[in-house]
């Protein structure tokens, strides 16, 4: 009977905690409909990546534990993401079909109250987006394994859209089947990505199947859905919405397995003192031109640069235009100062964004 009644004085006391955190977070929701009413009044947008940013860093700081901060920041964030309906009906597109990495991300990063809109292409995201269908698109723009995806960068280069933040995302690859057992497959299924992310396991376990490259992973995890010797490279996610066995976890050839998500609407984000801006220019066909058009003035400056890639330009052949991210934000003074100094020896230059800068996994 004593055991008895201490666990139930126990649960006593997680029942007031519940009834605690109801009134707290529908007191939290009430306010958020008075800030949602200061916001219509003086213009301003209702997603906003810098309040969220710095929600969950102080959220990690005061974190005293048992509950770790993965698990604190993503009940957080579907909190975040109530609150944010309460105000607005949020819209973001993805590469589909529902269960893709991207989904994933989406999911992850505006919360299960967002209206997470599938499309076929990465172009129609961008699409979406510029047409005012959606406000924001995500899409992957690097891997920590397979670099960065030159797609990606070509549109952020034609489309005249902003990165609004950045989201790191880790990438755990199952293999899935209808039935579950590796004897029935005779086809592996997934994204190009998917499959170099998994090349050495591949190539160990099955290396005398047929490999199918698919638009993305959960469209592979669609096919294997209908057909059981299609097996396929996708999330633990996409199991669970196409109802597929696991027959490996963490195929991935690496544990460091991480894709950088944009986010891309109309607007930039605001300065916080921890922001990143992304950059895309051409330069004219001279000897010097890269070192005095850019590693020099950030020198000067001192801003870091973390990122330089060069792509062909599709304009004229043999001519290449330029990604940097650096640290910093368009609007500070020394940032400013700086562009004015990189474009005095470019044919052109483009300010992609600027936004807080994500935290790696």
């Amino acid at each position: 009977m004593a055991k008895k009644k201490a666990l139930s004085q126990l649960r006593k006391k997680i029942d007031d905690i519940d009834l605690k955190l109801l009134e707290l977070i529908n007191e939290r929701g009430q306010i958020a409909l008075d800030v949602s009413s200061h916001k219509k009044a003086n213009s301003l947008r209702v997603y906003d990546p810098d309040r969220e940013k710095e929600i969950e860093e102080k959220l990690k700081k005061k974190n005293p534990g048992p509950l770790s901060n993965e698990y604190v920041l993503s009940v957080f964030r579907e909190l975040i993401s109530g609150c944010r309906a309460l105000q607005h009906n949020t819209k973001v597109t993805y590469l589909g079909p529902e269960g893709s990495f991207s989904n994933q991300a989406a999911y992850h990063k505006f919360g299960g109250e967002t209206d997470l809109v599938p499309v076929l292409s990465f172009e129609e995201v961008f699409e979406e987006v510029h047409k005012s269908r959606v406000e924001f698109g995500i899409v992957p723009v690097e891997n920590s394994l397979e670099g960065s995806i030159g797609r990606i960068l070509d549109m952020l280069f034609v489309w005249d859209l902003k990165i609004s933040a950045e989201y790191f995302e880790e990438i755990g690859h199952f293999l899935l089947s209808k039935s579950g057992t590796m004897k029935d497959i005779k086809v592996v299924a997934s994204h190009p990505q998917a499959l170099g992310q998994c090349r050495k396991w591949i190539s160990k376990n099955l290396k005398d199947v047929e490999l199918l490259e698919t638009p993305s992973t959960a469209w592979a995890a669609r096919l294997a859905s209908e057909d059981k010797t299609v097996a396929a490279i996708s999330s633990e996610f996409s199991a669970s919405i196409y109802n597929l066995k696991i027959i490996q976890r963490h195929i991935e050839d690496s544990p460091q397995n991480t894709t950088r998500f944009l986010v891309i609407g109309k607007e930039t984000g605001f300065y916080t003192g921890k922001d990143k801006t992304s950059i895309v220019f051409s330069i004219k066909d001279e000897p010097g031109a890269l070192h005095k058009s850019l590693f020099l003035p950030f020198a000067k400056a001192n801003v870091n640069l973390t990122k330089i890639e060069s792509r062909p330009s599709r304009e004229r052949p043999w001519e290449y235009v330029f990604f940097v991210d650096f640290k910093g934000h368009f609007e500070e003074k020394k940032v400013v100062s700086l562009l004015k100094d990189v474009e005095k020896n470019c044919i052109f230059l483009k300010v992609l964004g600027s936004y807080p800068i994500g935290n790696s996994k």
